[in-house]
């Protein structure tokens, strides 16, 4: 019997889930605008295993949302998976937060998915992956012009979603392309396949030196253009 405890930090939205051989038993979250996951973080884990009746020692590992996305958000994330891995002495797991939030997605067959973070001014933080959901375009930083995803226009119908989704609106010209509106963040609850893939083929980060994936040097909210 595998309990995983997933950690989604990423952005606003502090979410933690738990799993049980690759199903998910419980997700708690909370997205307010003045919500602070270093105020409530280790509240919702604590609550997580008093509601589903597990112990933080029958954990086998941790899977934390490696990023990209907030600067602080993650290592807040990252520091709390890494703190309950070495105190149980159980694996580290890490997944990439873009990838997480288009697990949301149910797509249709010709679909391009593109989920976006909101970064500084015209800047998102992006990947592009087939209706699969396998990698075509790795993670990477884009300033959105009337020029963006050009490339993969013909290719099927371009869905973009997440928090820097807006950016696009009224620059990439109309064509085949379709807005999710309410697929905004990432949630732990769509860890849970790619982390109990990775735990069972044990692709496990080194605890020690595992650091979150900022992208970028720094960022925290994004200002406005």
């Amino acid at each position: 019997m595998a309990y995983l405890l997933h950690i989604e930090t990423a952005t606003k939205n502090c979410s933690v889930a738990l799993s049980e051989n690759g199903n998910l038993l419980h997700c708690i979250e909370n997205n307010e605008a003045d919500f602070r996951h270093s105020d409530h973080l280790h509240c919702f884990i604590k609550q997580l295993f008093e509601e589903v009746g597990v112990k933080p020692f029958q954990l086998s590992g941790v899977s934390v949302s490696k990023g990209p996305g907030s600067y602080t958000g993650l290592r807040i994330g990252v520091s709390t998976a890494k703190g309950l891995c070495y105190a149980h002495n159980i694996p580290l797991i890490s997944v990439n937060s873009l990838e997480v939030l288009a697990a949301a997605y149910n797509p249709e067959f010709s679909d391009l998915l593109i989920p976006m973070f909101d970064a500084r001014r015209m800047e998102v933080f992006t990947m592009v992956l087939n209706a699969n959901k396998e990698v075509i375009c790795p993670t990477r930083a884009e300033i959105i012009t009337s020029e963006s995803f050009k490339e993969f226009r013909n290719q099927g119908r371009l869905v973009l979603f997440g928090n820097g989704s807006e950016k696009c609106k009224g620059i990439i010209p109309q064509g085949d392309k379709y807005f999710v509106e309410s697929l905004k963040e990432p949630s732990a609850q769509y860890m849970v396949d790619m982390a109990t893939e990775k735990f069972e083929a044990k692709q496990f980060e080194e605890t020690a030196y595992f650091e979150p994936f900022y992208l970028k040097d720094f960022y925290t909210n994004a200002s406005k253009p």
